[in-house]
């Protein structure tokens, strides 16, 4: 199969009566002559790191090695082992993981970069937690993670995955909408929600800016991934609730890509606009690295 087009899968999977993971399994099998057991036993390792990585991230006291970041997700899982925060176990317990596992990241910790290392935290979080929600076992979780892997494969192809090239809309906007669509099909969902979560996950973040404070992947990115998470909860409620998204996936990613055609280089992972920029970011940079 080609992965340029969203709704060419969507199609696909339709027309054979299955779901978009079980699509994807079956071709990506064939095409790296692997029988589809071997693939899923791969998947299932990925699953593995993504589960580490966020017990890795909830130890207390932990700092990455520039001393900018580290220990916001066992704040927040106090906060709501606690019922400290206002929106409740679910919400909170995403937002936990996907910090735990973006300041894995930042501490050098093994993550799975699904699909960039920067927005590492967005998928493994909202699919742990739902699944723990619902009980849903790994097996389904990690078909999920093939439904997945084809928005990323369609978002990379008809546009980008790189904060170099498209922005922070690029990383945290693809994770967003990788996981909004796996949460779907996780969920009951059809191949056509799916689609839609994707559309509207990707719709709300168009246009944000890759301005890394001191060029690290440690602010704002860290916190980008929680908000990436919440994003892509909300897609995936609408999508479920069956409303759609007027624009259809396909369309939104040459879009995105247009918007980080005429991006300004310094929004682009340069660290020479934006936050990085700020007299605070500055002064953080000057901490790590000295005057320049």
């Amino acid at each position: 199969m080609k992965y340029d087009s969203l709704s060419d899968l969507v199609a696909a999977a339709k027309e054979q009566n299955i779901s978009l993971s079980a699509l994807v399994l079956r071709d990506q099998a064939a095409s790296a002559e692997k029988t589809e057991e071997e693939m899923f036993q791969t998947m299932t390792q990925s699953l593995q790191v993504m589960k580490e990585s966020v017990q890795d991230g909830l130890v207390e006291g932990i700092r990455s090695a520039s001393g900018l970041t580290g220990g916001d997700a066992f704040k927040m899982h106090e906060a709501v082992k606690n019922g400290k925060n206002i929106c409740g176990k679910v919400f909170g317990t995403a937002l936990t993981k996907a910090l735990a596992v973006s300041e894995t990241n930042a501490c050098m910790g093994r993550i799975v970069a699904a699909p960039t290392a920067g927005s590492c935290g967005i998928l493994p979080a909202a699919l742990l937690t739902i699944a723990e929600e619902r009980n849903i076992p790994d097996k389904d979780v990690v078909m999920a993670l093939f439904t997945a892997s084809a928005v990323g494969l369609v978002i990379a192809n008809k546009a980008s995955i790189a904060g170099a090239e498209g922005g922070c809309q690029a990383e945290c906007g693809a994770a967003s909408a990788m996981a909004a669509a796996a949460i779907v099909e996780m969920c009951g969902g059809t191949p056509e929600m799916c689609e839609h979560a994707c559309a509207i996950a990707l719709k709300n973040i168009l246009g944000l800016v890759c301005d890394p404070v001191a060029g690290l992947v440690e602010i704002p990115c860290i916190k980008r991934n929680a908000g990436g998470v919440a994003n892509a909860l909300v897609a995936a409620e609408l999508a479920l609730a069956g409303i759609g998204s007027a624009i259809p996936a396909d369309e939104v990613i040459v879009t995105m890509k247009k918007i980080g055609d005429i991006m300004s280089p310094a929004l682009k992972e340069t660290a020479e606009g934006g936050l990085a920029c700020t007299p605070t970011g500055k002064l953080l940079c000057e901490k790590v690295f000295g005057h320049s």
